[in-house]
């Protein structure tokens, strides 16, 4: 008896794999017939953001040559969903999905910008907190950080490209040290809303403007930048309350251990 039991239990193990891949097989069949009965749009990243919303992912869904909405979900092509998405400058990541129940999920994560480059030519683009450029729209504008002056000009502003890849791009080539300013500015909620442009000059150094005071700050190439600002910071503890806020034309924080003050000549 002890015997038949050691026989029966490898057996019935087995069978019982074999009827929960054959209950597999039958649900994935059915559920391949099942039609899409309706769309659930997600748009994350949107906080104070509105380059995409869910009426235009729902277009770029049904958009597809054929109706997804009670099509069968097995001739419904996600991932070509997903690449159209994708393929949305302002859209940094989608995932597309279906369920038992017939309904097709979408989930675009929007790309957020944390500075906007204007061109010399007049063209600009954003460049997102991952460091993807991306182009401008022409309903929507974020506030955020801008950067004017003599900036290179050799970004696409059409297109989304990563700034950290130099290949093929000239030895002028500073967006991606824009990218790291910007990040280092909108980390810290002072910086944050004291500056809101940097001017690029033509030697390729930065001059911060902040919203109030009228000061240019001269920060350099960039370079050693928490330092600096750590020197702008104790300066408007300590200087500012006693000289006042337009009392300098100018702020120079590229000498070390020093701050260097040019006073305004008119009021």
């Amino acid at each position: 008896m002890k015997k038949l039991k050691r026989i029966l239990r490898p057996l019935g193990i087995a069978l019982a794999v074999i009827g929960v891949m054959v209950a597999l097989g039958f649900v994935e069949r059915t559920t391949d017939r099942t039609p899409i009965t309706d769309l659930d749009v997600v748009v994350q990243g949107t906080e104070g953001n509105h380059f995409i919303d869910e009426r235009t992912v729902r277009q770029e869904i049904l958009d597809q040559g054929t109706d997804v909405v009670g099509s069968p979900t097995a001739s419904v092509d996600i991932t070509r969903i997903e690449e159209r998405l994708a393929a949305i400058p302002s859209v940094a990541k989608a995932e597309v999905y279906h369920t038992m129940d017939g309904r097709l999920h979408a989930r675009v994560e929007q790309r957020v910008p944390i500075v906007r480059v204007i061109e010399p030519d007049g063209g600009s683009y954003y460049i997102d907190k991952e460091g993807w450029t991306m182009p401008t729209s022409r309903t929507y504008t974020a506030r955020v950080l801008v950067v004017t002056g003599e900036t290179d000009g050799s970004v696409d502003p059409a297109l989304v490209q990563n700034v950290y890849a130099r290949e093929g791009r000239p030895e002028t080539f500073r967006s991606d040290d824009i990218h790291r300013l910007a990040l280092h500015i909108v980390a810290d909620p002072f910086w944050k809303a004291l500056i809101d442009q940097v001017v690029m000059t033509t030697d390729g150094e930065f001059e911060l403007i902040p919203s109030i005071g009228g000061q240019r700050i001269l920060i350099g190439d960039g370079s050693e930048l928490p330092q600096r600002l750590e020197k702008l910071r104790i300066f408007y503890e300590q200087g500012i309350p006693q000289a006042g806020w337009r009392s300098y034309a100018r702020i120079d924080l590229r000498y070390a251990d020093q701050v260097v003050c040019t006073k305004r000549t008119t009021p």
